[in-house]
């Protein structure tokens, strides 16, 4: 299958200053949501130890995607931020009716990535990444292996987690060190018991 034609710059795959002005919009703060129970076709599955959902294989391959929704350059990325752990927290929590859609998701992306581009996408050139990820946010990825998330639609899914873990609270999983509030330039908030003046 040949590659397809690259897409138009103008595609909306998200740069960081887009990022910086839809989070500064609030995005993040449904990441606290309280979101409906799903229950785990893979039930017994096993997880390693320092992930609540994900398995080595998933979690790698999210942290390259979000990496390229968020990447690093003189500011932290998604995987500074921790973003990979906020969505597998939330994904045992808030987001748990999602844990369908990133089991399947994942496993439709890996396919299509093979298909597509010929190699998984941790080992794409960093353009190649972005041409991919524009394929699926455009909606005209291969359908085949996907049935529910479509591809554009775990796209957008992606993305809003994404989003959610690098802008939302610490205390929630990401946003490690308040990595996006020093991008923003903004002060950390301040926490009842610290901060406090010092006696004279």
């Amino acid at each position: 299958m040949p590659e397809p034609a690259p897409l138009s710059p103008r595609s909306a795959l998200l740069t960081r200053r887009r990022l910086l002005t839809l989070g500064a919009l609030g995005a993040a703060g449904v990441a606290t949501g309280a979101g409906g129970s799903f229950l785990l076709t893979h039930r017994h599955r096993a997880v390693p130890a320092r992930y609540r959902f994900f398995d080595d294989h998933e979690a790698a391959l999210l942290v390259e995607i979000c990496e390229r929704l968020i990447p690093r350059d003189d500011t932290p990325g998604a995987t500074d931020a921790g973003v990979i752990h906020f969505i597998d927290r939330q994904l045992r929590g808030a987001h748990a009716r999602h844990q369908a859609a990133y089991r399947q998701g994942l496993k439709a992306f890996h396919q299509t990535c093979l298909a597509v581009a010929r190699a998984p996408f941790a080992e794409l050139a960093p353009e190649k990444k972005d041409e991919f990820l524009r394929l699926l946010e455009s909606g005209k990825a291969p359908r085949a292996g996907w049935s529910d998330p479509s591809p554009q639609e775990f796209f957008r899914l992606l993305v809003e987690h994404t989003m959610q873990g690098f802008y939302g609270p610490p205390r929630h999983g990401g946003n490690r060190g308040y990595a996006s509030y020093k991008m923003l330039g903004l002060d950390t908030p301040q926490i009842i018991g610290r901060n406090r003046p010092a006696r004279s």
